[in-house]
């Protein structure tokens, strides 16, 4: 199993441009100093097999970044998705810090750079590969309100094993929020049987970053498969990034 996302490390010879973006400010802390820097290779364009539009949208996903929290594009659809959970409207920074706060989240991996706004929640646990292995999460039934993780589901041998781990360990009503890097004219197809595919850093291809699955329009369906009641997508700057919200059924049923 692997679970290392695409790189936020830009070239020192990038220099960052104004964002293109739809996006005013950040979701995350409020700044309005949203930069953007391509991040992705001529290699990995190939072997995604990426059209100029589709690369475009993945190059805005990852690369455009608040220079303030450092949260991505991606950062801030997963913490909009999470504030929507609790019907929260405003800043991440302050939705982390209410008083009234009292949830559990198990973080999979830092999720998206919003572990330093995660870790002010009391019931906040953060683990990662190799020591948890996400197709086996060791922890028991009804443990948690919020599972969270980021492009992190992909490089999962079997992410509908995964996600039926992070269903099993929510309390019944909770959520598992999280994105997958999406095409979103394609649907989702599995890499096992074709040659190695790696994200994370252009020189690196170590085996921690190579890609099981390729997800799609149908990525909604995994949840679902794996037991979750419901499945939402949120969308900003589409198609440049969305977040999946799945919902485990409540006691009663609903």
């Amino acid at each position: 199993m692997s679970v290392v996302n695409l790189t936020q490390e830009f070239p020192a010879a990038q220099k960052p441009q104004s964002a293109p973006t739809s996006v005013p400010s950040c979701i995350c802390c409020g700044s309005a100093r949203i930069q953007f820097r391509p991040i992705l290779w001529p290699a990995l364009i190939k072997e995604w097999g990426l059209s100029p539009q589709e690369a475009d949208y993945i190059d805005r996903q990852q690369g455009t970044i608040c220079q303030d929290c450092g949260a991505s594009l991606r950062a801030m659809v997963l913490a909009l998705a999470t504030m929507n959970c609790w019907g929260y409207s405003g800043l991440f920074k302050d939705f982390v810090r209410r008083p009234f706060r009292r949830i559990n989240i198990l973080e999979i991996n830092e999720a998206a750079n919003l572990t330093r706004f995660l870790r002010r929640i009391r019931g906040h646990i953060l683990v990662r590969y190799p020591e948890v292995d996400m197709m086996a999460l060791p922890y028991g039934h009804a443990q948690f309100d919020l599972v969270i993780h980021s492009d992190t589901l992909e490089h999962v041998p079997d992410p509908i094993r995964a996600l039926a781990e992070c269903q099993r360990v929510l309390r019944p009503g909770g959520y598992c929020v999280y994105t997958v890097p999406t095409i979103v004219g394609r649907l989702t197809e599995s890499r096992h049987s074709k040659p190695p595919s790696y994200h994370g850093v252009e020189t690196e291809n170590k085996t921690d970053y190579t890609v099981f699955t390729e997800y799609g329009a149908d990525a909604w369906t995994h949840p679902i498969r794996a037991g979750f009641a419901e499945a939402r997508i949120l969308s900003i700057d589409y198609p440049a990034a969305q977040a999946i919200t799945a919902v485990k059924r409540k006691k009663n049923g609903f």
